[in-house]
């Protein structure tokens, strides 16, 4: 038995297994929660081929499934679908595996791109068909007309210097905040909001952003929400997941590093035994994940370090691309020297990440 395992969390998929996911479960005393079940086929650049990668994604997807169908509760931090999956996925054996279940998403209405709001729709309409009810009957006017700037919160980001670089960074952040009164305005407050609501064959759907759910002798803390990496990423927001039992668990969500440094502060002051955390993407680098914003992401990767977690499972984003492991070498040094365990999934799991093979 490892630490993972003494703390009741299994990882079910990873990147590093050869499908873009980043889907857990945790056990309780009334049954196993599954945290972002969903898993995408890796992108064209991912060096397998493409037969090869839509094999692995049904592998992920198989797994994922086995562990849904004793699953007591489903948690889905945002609309991406290598978190979360459609009923209809022809890749499932059931297409009613997620009934009967309470579902805690993240909120559809607020703090959500254009995408993502379409998304969570898609999704909950399936959800709702398969029910024999109807999206429409569970529509409502906006419930909320002003909304909070979430970057204004971020102190320590928003006073970092760049020095040459500063001036284009002002330049994006008053884009993006043009960007999210855009949304606010026009997509929040006039569109039609999902109302939470319960079905008769005892599926429940609640909206999980900035609450915490007690799931027998495990406490859930849904965060949120927090950008999907840089300030007004157009990813949009995700909601990252707190996890307390016999020990803490910090479940990262999409945070791409974090590019952030208020979430990287945020993280080492829950002093975790744990840290489930997303690296950045440097398969995108540098043309979608610029200098600067690689090395705020692995500075917060290591002040989550020093603050003693006893095991951080790097993954996600980073295990796509062959040069992961050197562009982000640093923060393994780092991890060795203050003796922190500091490892891929597959790692963890006794084998090689697939994209170190290849």
């Amino acid at each position: 038995m490892g630490l993972l395992e003494d703390l009741g969390i299994e990882l079910l998929w990873f990147d590093s297994m050869g499908a873009k996911s980043f889907s857990i479960s945790v056990n309780t005393s009334e049954g196993p929660v599954i945290i972002d079940p969903g898993a995408a086929v890796m992108q064209p650049s991912y060096p397998l081929p493409a037969r090869k990668k839509i094999e692995l994604r049904r592998k992920a997807m198989k797994v994922i499934e086995a562990k849904l169908n004793e699953a007591r509760a489903v948690i889905i931090t945002h609309y991406h679908y290598d978190h979360h999956f459609l009923p209809s996925d022809r890749d499932l054996s059931r297409r009613d595996l997620l009934l009967g279940r309470t579902l805690i998403l993240k909120n559809p209405n607020k703090y959500i791109n254009r995408s993502q709001w379409e998304r969570a729709r898609i999704f909950i309409s399936e959800i709702l068909r398969i029910s024999n009810s109807s999206l429409e009957e569970h529509l409502i006017t906006a419930e909320e007309q002003e909304f909070e700037d979430p970057a204004e919160k971020l102190v320590l980001a928003l006073s970092k210097d760049f020095g040459d670089y500063q001036r284009r960074r002002e330049y994006l952040l008053d884009r993006g905040r043009k960007w999210f009164r855009e949304l606010a305005n026009n997509l929040w407050a006039k569109g039609l909001w999902v109302k939470e609501f319960e079905l008769e064959n005892r599926t429940k759907v609640i909206w999980g952003d900035g609450r915490t759910f007690r799931i027998g002798d495990v406490s859930f803390q849904v965060l949120g929400p927090w950008f999907h990496g840089i300030e007004y990423d157009r990813t949009g927001w995700v909601t990252p997941v707190v996890i307390k039992s016999t020990g803490v668990i910090f479940y990262s969500s999409d945070l791409m590093g974090p590019e952030i440094e208020d979430y990287a502060e945020h993280i080492s002051g829950l002093r975790p035994d744990v840290v489930i955390l997303d690296g950045p993407p440097t398969y995108l680098f540098p043309f979608m994940l610029n200098r600067i914003n690689l090395r705020r992401a692995l500075e917060n990767a290591i002040t989550i370090i020093k603050s003693s977690p006893k095991l951080v499972i790097y993954d996600h984003h980073l295990l796509r691309e062959r040069k992961w492991r050197e562009r982000v070498s640093e923060v393994f040094e780092e991890a060795r020297r203050e003796d922190v365990a500091f490892m891929t999934a597959s790692e963890y799991l006794g084998r090689p990440p697939i994209i170190d093979t290849i």
